[in-house]
């Protein structure tokens, strides 16, 4: 039985599909961007920052590229040669993220998560 009718069927989403995918950031590059922000911001050059923070030059240079997942240690480390506490630095990401995030939030709409509404 087969028949040449196209599927009429119709697809009803559950949310709101965004015009545009959005990627939210990684942990990772947003706490990687406050460090970078906060040594430049001092003027201070990658050596004398992983000096102080006894981590090397390549790996202080990733973790602000985002590219490695630091430890809380290192962070801490990284941070206290800057003159943060660990604290600071995972507030700071904390405010950057909610920042970068906000416009896709209120795209979605302000309905709690969970709430599904079907139309008939």
């Amino acid at each position: 039985m087969s028949s040449s009718a196209p599927n009429s069927a119709r697809v009803i989403p559950l949310r709101p599909v965004p015009a545009t995918p959005v990627r939210e950031p990684l942990w990772r590059d947003v706490v990687g961007d406050v460090l970078r922000r906060a040594r430049t911001g001092q003027g201070r050059t990658l050596k004398d920052v992983a000096e102080a923070a006894r981590i090397s030059v390549p790996y202080l240079s990733e973790v602000e590229r985002g590219r490695k997942e630091a430890s809380s240690e290192v962070l801490a480390a990284a941070a206290r040669s800057l003159g943060l506490g660990l604290g600071d630095v995972l507030s700071l990401a904390q405010d950057e993220l909610t920042r970068r995030t906000a416009p896709s939030r209120a795209a979605v709409g302000r309905r709690p998560m969970g709430e599904v509404r079907l139309a008939a």
